[in-house]
């Protein structure tokens, strides 16, 4: 009882020490002002403007330019410290300056220093802020009629643990100089001293040996050493001991378990090079948890974790191995994860994605020991493996179980063609038959008719008038054509299809011609009496407006899209060879571009242009100028085709 006695007379000085200081600061920050006041008083009758009234208003300015317009307006000597940059806002109005300055010091902490009629200004420093802390409060307690410690550490220095403990139980506890400064933090509840301590150097990795006058010594373990614990016959005797690892390496560790606020057991663990086995076997002889191993562990593991639920302990050590954990009616099973009792069974659905979409996108490692099935009159994956890399598996699917953006794309396309052609010319000759004279003189068939025999005569008749002279008559089948032919065309095609796809996929549009050339193949069969089968196939070949479209969305409702162009037409078919293929003529284009939601583009403007120009006539008077108009035909041409493609991407979520 003596001994409980002195420990309260040490907290009670050390209370009425901290009470005294607190009251001598308050007396002390209050005497400073009213020295303050004093001496401003004082040396207002040698300086009169600490007396004088003012009205000052400032408003966000500096405390240093408002003490130095202060001194400048009252003719005082203010020495003010340059760190004095605090904004400051306020109004006085037919107040001393004295009072203003002494206000200030209040305000902003200020002190004075006077030197004749100079005032220094500058912040106060605290003479007791540079002081040692108060020594902390050990909170070890002993009863001395059960000979228990309790005690509630918390980074608290191994050495001054040690100290109190010895003044409390009057029993020799002694610290190795290499553990002065080691911290400690551990809380037990009414243990005998030994086991107080055994439990202290299990959390906090040190050992303990008891001399023969019954000594306690606290020492350092060694490289090859490590703190476990041994269950002993003794209900409560769970003792530390030393244990050399067989391959020297270095492995203290120390494992702790503690309930949450929920009953929960949570884990405090640090292990260096631990046996995987013995790690599992302390925390759940520690935690009071039941567990099965269904075939023996090896390896080792590192790990450093505190307030960890048992559960995720156990996955993050048995993580990258071959073993695995099942729950059975809360017993924990363990082995290896092709043990049948270790496999689960998981049906994850998809919601928006299909499943024949995702599986080449689960992480190939993830997928190792698991079996994925696709059940696609369900949507969704059938997982067998262990329950933890199934669990990770199913948090990736979840991931990449989102909504895809569909895009509708509205294409228009416009052909313009545009053709001119002027035919002119005289041709004559005969004909098998009489011809029978007409054709067109005026109107939309220009100049286009023939003359007859008839005509003719009457012609020639009529130049030899008075029988002057005589050109004679032409044959009955004899015919004249005259020709003055203009001809223009202009062909607007517009095709408005629409497409659908999903974000990320290509939608295809191809609008075109086929035609159809023949292949023959000629085969002799039999020796004796030869026969020859001739075979024709009919090959066909495109022309097409092909647009191939592939878009992406991205964040901001923009869409990115590759767009290839491929224009293909036949030409003509004058110069084709006989059984061959119609020649085509071909434009392509390709463009990235990225435009808005709902924004028209325009693409193309492939424009093609052919020109011709034929004429036939009689040789050497079809060059003479004006002659070759009556010896000669002309024929000229001039073809213009433009393609365009109007493009507009619509967003649709579904």
């Amino acid at each position: 009882m003596r001994n409980k006695g002195w420990g309260l007379k040490i907290v009670g000085i050390i209370f009425l020490v901290g009470f005294l200081q607190t009251i001598s600061y308050c007396q002390t920050k209050d005497d400073r002002f009213k020295v303050l006041e004093k001496r401003l008083k004082d040396l207002s009758t040698t300086e009169p403007g600490l007396n004088e009234k003012t009205d000052l208003s400032v408003s966000d300015g500096t405390l240093q330019g408002f003490l130095r317009g202060l001194a400048s307006t009252n003719n005082l000597n203010l020495n003010i410290d340059p760190s004095l940059t605090q904004h400051v806002n306020n109004y006085f109005s037919n107040e001393t300056v004295a009072n203003v300055l002494l206000y200030l010091a209040h305000q902003y902490n200020l002190d004075f220093t006077f030197i004749g009629s100079i005032i220094s200004i500058a912040p106060y420093k605290d003479p007791l802020a540079n002081l040692p802390p108060p020594p902390k409060n050990i909170n070890i307690s002993y009863n001395s009629f059960t000979q228990n410690v309790s005690y509630d550490l918390q980074d608290d220095t191994l050495l001054n643990v040690a100290k109190k403990i010895t003044q409390l139980t009057n029993r020799n506890v002694v610290i190795l100089p290499q553990l002065y400064t080691k911290r400690v933090t551990g809380y037990v509840q009414n243990l005998p001293l030994q086991n107080a301590l055994e439990k202290l150097a299990i959390t906090n990795s040190f050992k303990i040996n008891t001399t023969s006058d019954s000594a306690i010594i606290l020492e350092p373990l060694e490289s090859d050493e490590e703190i476990v614990t041994k269950e002993k016959g003794l209900s409560n005797a769970n003792f530390s001991i030393k244990k050399v690892n067989k391959d020297g390496s270095s492995s203290a560790s120390s494992i702790e378990v503690n309930n949450d606020d929920n009953g929960k057991k949570i884990i405090t663990l640090n292990v260096i090079n631990a046996p995987i086995k013995d790690v599992i076997k302390n925390i759940a002889g520690q935690a009071g948890i039941s567990y099965f191993e269904y075939s023996d562990i090896e390896g080792n593991t590192t790990a450093n974790v505190k307030g960890m639920a048992f559960d995720q302990v156990l996955g993050d050590i048995l993580h990258d191995t071959k073993y695995t954990y099942n729950i059975d009616k809360g017993v924990y099973m363990i082995g290896e994860r092709a043990n049948e009792g270790l496999r689960s069974v998981k049906l994850i659905q998809l919601q928006y994605r299909s499943v024949d979409s995702l599986i080449q996108f689960i992480p190939e490692d993830l997928r190792q020991g698991v079996e994925i099935k696709e059940f696609k009159e369900l949507n969704s994956f059938l997982l067998s493996g262990s329950e933890p890399q199934i669990e990770e598996i199913a948090s990736v699917i979840k991931q990449l179980d989102k909504v895809v953006p569909m895009i509708t794309l509205e294409v228009i396309i416009l052909d313009v063609n545009k053709g001119k052609s002027i035919t002119t010319g005289i041709s004559a000759g005969t004909s098998d038959s009489t011809v029978t004279p007409g054709g067109s003189i005026l109107g939309g068939g220009g100049l286009n008719y023939t003359l007859g025999n008839k005509d003719i005569n009457q012609f020639l008749s009529n130049i030899g008038v008075n029988n002057v002279f005589n050109l004679g008559r032409v044959t009955p089948s004899f015919y004249i054509t005259l020709q003055a032919l203009e001809n223009r065309t202009n062909i607007n095609e517009r095709q408005t299809p629409k497409l659908s796809t999903l974000n990320g996929h290509t939608a295809n549009l191809s609008i075109g011609n086929t035609e159809y050339y023949a292949i023959s193949t000629q085969n002799v069969l039999g020796s004796l009496s030869p026969q020859t089968v001739v075979t024709q196939q009919f090959v066909p070949v495109e022309a097409n407006l092909s647009v191939d479209i592939t878009p992406f969305v991205s964040g901001d409702d923009q869409v990115t899209m590759n767009i290839a162009v491929s224009i293909s037409n036949f030409t003509s078919t004058s110069t084709a060879t006989l059984n061959a293929p119609p020649p085509t003529s071909t434009s392509k284009f390709k463009s990235i571009i990225r435009v808005k939601n709902e924004d028209m583009i325009v693409l193309g403007g492939i424009e093609t242009t052919t020109k011709s120009e034929t004429s036939s006539g009689v040789p050497i008077l079809s060059r003479i100028p004006i002659l070759k108009w009556f010896f000669s035909t002309h024929s000229k041409s001039n073809n213009k085709t433009v393609s365009i493609v109007f493009i507009k991407p619509t967003i649709t979520y579904l």
